[in-house]
C-alpha cells in the first residue's frame, strides 16, 4: 500500500537519506565530540562525505552541516560553533568567508502555492572575505558579495552587494565597508 499524499512523501531519494543517516552517526560519534582545535580531523571527516574543504579552513565541532557533499569551503573559511548549514544544494564559502556563531544558512523552502507543497532548493554563495555575523539568517538562493557583512541577527532575503554592510529584518544596506590601512589601526587604550 503506497500513500499518494504529497505531504507524506519523502522529498529526498533513498540514497540521500541513507547518506544523511550515515553522516548523522559519524557527526554524533566523531565530529561533534572532537576537541575544538582538531579542525583538520573535522575537515577530513567532511571530505570523506564529499565536501570540498580548502587549506586552513576552521569548522567547529558544534557546526551542523546537513549534507557535506554539497559543501564547498575555499581556503581560510570559517564555520563557527552552532552554525546550521541546511544545504540540499551547494553552499559555497569563498576564501576567508566567516559564518559566526548560530548563523543559519537555509538552502530550501516549500512552494506553498503548489497544492503538492514540493520542496524547492537553491544554492547559497558567500563571496571571499564576507562575514555572516552571529544569529544571522541567509535565505535560499542568496549570494553574499565579496567582503559584504550581514549584521547580527539579520535576515538576508536577497543578494548582498560586495563590500557593503547590511542589517535588519529583512536586511537593508547600512553603509559601504571601507577597510582602513593597517597603519591606521590604533591599539585600545586601557
Amino acid at each position: 500500500m503506497t500513500n499518494s499524499d504529497p505531504y507524506l512523501q519523502p522529498a529526498f531519494s533513498r540514497r540521500n537519506r541513507l547518506l544523511r543517516f550515515l553522516w548523522g552517526i559519524v557527526y554524533a560519534l566523531l565530529f561533534r565530540t572532537s576537541p575544538r582545535p582538531m579542525h583538520a580531523w573535522r575537515n577530513f571527516l567532511l571530505r570523506c562525505f564529499g565536501a570540498t574543504i580548502g587549506p586552513n579552513s576552521h569548522i567547529y565541532p558544534t557546526a551542523r552541516i546537513w549534507a557535506p557533499w554539497n559543501l564547498i569551503c575555499e581556503e581560510n573559511a570559517t564555520i563557527a560553533d552552532d552554525v546550521v548549514v541546511y544545504n540540499p544544494l551547494a553552499v559555497r564559502l569563498g576564501s576567508h568567508a566567516i559564518l559566526s556563531q548560530q548563523a543559519y544558512l537555509c538552502g530550501a523552502t516549500h512552494d506553498y502555492e503548489d497544492p503538492e507543497f514540493p520542496l524547492i532548493s537553491f544554492p547559497i554563495t558567500l563571496g571571499p572575505y564576507s562575514w555572516v555575523c552571529a544569529r544571522a539568517t541567509v535565505q535560499p538562493g542568496v549570494n553574499i558579495g565579496e567582503g559584504a557583512i550581514l549584521a547580527l541577527a539579520s535576515v538576508a532575503t536577497r543578494d548582498l552587494e560586495p563590500w557593503t554592510v547590511y542589517g535588519g529584518i529583512p536586511a537593508r544596506k547600512i553603509k559601504m565597508r571601507v577597510l582602513r590601512e593597517k597603519s591606521e589601526v590604533q591599539p585600545k587604550q586601557s
